[in-house]
């Protein structure tokens, strides 16, 4: 897989006009013009840099693997970088926008440099990017214009500095928009649980609990066509649950019905859900329940 360590490399490969600054570009469509479109088609590549871009289609249309999307209003992206870039040839005639890219040690020695990690959505995948509504659209656009003066002025002492913290407010506008759309997509977020429950149903009825042991949250995403981070974080913002106490409340409504099976031992409960030894199954049950498998049964042999 081909890696691009410089900014002016990735843009060589991408058949994009050379960045002014060796470690930063910013390019946006105003009145008549429109974004260069980069090379049709490409294999698996990483580099080291970030990339913020809105896009919006004039004509043609724009695909991410086998899924059209409609452009028409903006669309937003965030890749990091390491993160591995495909795509297939598109048929783009047209778009508006804007496109920032950055090395990552631009922003090193910076708070941003520490902020950036904090956010999630540079893990996301491009089916699930930031839909910008109109009035969103001009607020980020107005931030990206000032960006853009300052790129093209003479540069000094103050021009990183001026830069970054357009930056940093950018990508906090774009938080608060992805908080806004994680509500408005309830429907998309239960949908999402019942899928990540009915896996679990489904692989726990193949035996593969205990054949394979507990999927981890990546095997999980992976199944469902979404990044482990925004498994989570809907889940997080929908249910107030994270993806690992979905997975444990799962495990310990199963393991009341099977405690309760005659003839059945709680080590064996332990095996057959997936768990290397009881203990840990014990102690899980306990701290969710909080009394022990052994305490469980005697209750409900009581009653």
């Amino acid at each position: 897989m081909e890696h691009f360590k410089t900014l002016s490399a990735y843009f060589d490969y991408m058949q994009l006009p050379r960045p002014e600054h060796p470690m930063f570009s910013v390019m946006s469509a105003t009145g008549n013009s429109f974004l260069p479109c980069p090379r049709v088609s490409s294999p698996p590549i990483t580099n080291d840099c970030y990339t913020i871009s809105l896009k919006k289609m004039v004509s043609g249309e724009l695909s991410y693997g086998r899924t059209k999307y409609d452009f028409t209003n903006g669309v937003m992206f965030f890749i990091s970088p390491r993160q591995v870039l495909q795509w297939e040839s598109n048929a783009v005639f047209e778009q508006k926008g804007f496109s920032i890219n950055f090395h990552k040690d631009f922003i090193k020695g910076t708070e941003l440099a520490e902020q950036i990690k904090k956010y999630g959505f540079f893990s996301y995948s491009a089916n699930e990017a930031l839909h910008l509504s109109p009035k969103e659209e001009k607020q980020l656009e107005s931030i990206v214009e000032n960006i853009e003066l300052e790129y093209h002025n003479n540069h000094d002492a103050f021009s990183k500095d001026i830069i970054i913290s357009q930056l940093t407010t950018l990508l906090k506008y774009a938080n608060r928009f992805y908080e806004r759309q994680f509500i408005n997509r309830k429907e998309l977020s239960n949908d999402l649980l019942e899928q990540f429950n009915s896996q679990l149903e489904t692989y726990f009825q193949s035996g593969q609990l205990q054949k394979n042991g507990i999927p981890s949250i990546e095997e999980l995403a992976e199944h469902l066509s979404v990044t482990q981070r925004y498994l989570s974080d809907t889940l997080k913002k929908e249910t107030g649950k994270t993806t690992t106490e979905h997975l444990q409340l799962f495990l310990i409504d199963e393991a009341k019905n099977m405690l309760l099976k005659p003839n059945k031992s709680i080590a064996d409960v332990a095996y057959e859900l997936g768990f290397e030894y009881p203990q840990y199954f014990s102690r899980l049950f306990k701290k969710k329940e909080g009394i022990s498998p052994s305490k469980y049964i005697e209750q409900h042999k009581l009653n």
